[in-house]
């Protein structure tokens, strides 16, 4: 359980959220934790510009990146 009130600003906010996911996926649908990284943009990767509840609310989001183990993918194509 975290301490919300050591949330310095939305880049924190956002690392929280990314762990929380990767926690959920992780211990919860045990997917390999050296498979899976958590990273937080904040306000720095937007979806939309401005401050209106609708544009911060879509860019209030988890976004989920998959990528192939590479040596798997080199293996498939030879």
């Amino acid at each position: 359980v975290v301490n919300l009130g050591q949330i310095k600003d939305n880049w924190d906010l956002s690392v929280l959220r990314a762990t929380s996911v990767v926690r959920f996926l992780t211990e919860g649908e045990k997917i390999e934790n050296s498979r899976i990284t958590a990273t937080g943009k904040g306000e720095y990767q937007p979806i939309e510009q401005g401050s209106t509840p609708d544009i911060r609310s879509k860019n209030r989001r988890i976004e989920i990146v998959l990528s192939p183990k590479l040596d798997e993918l080199y293996n498939l194509i030879k």
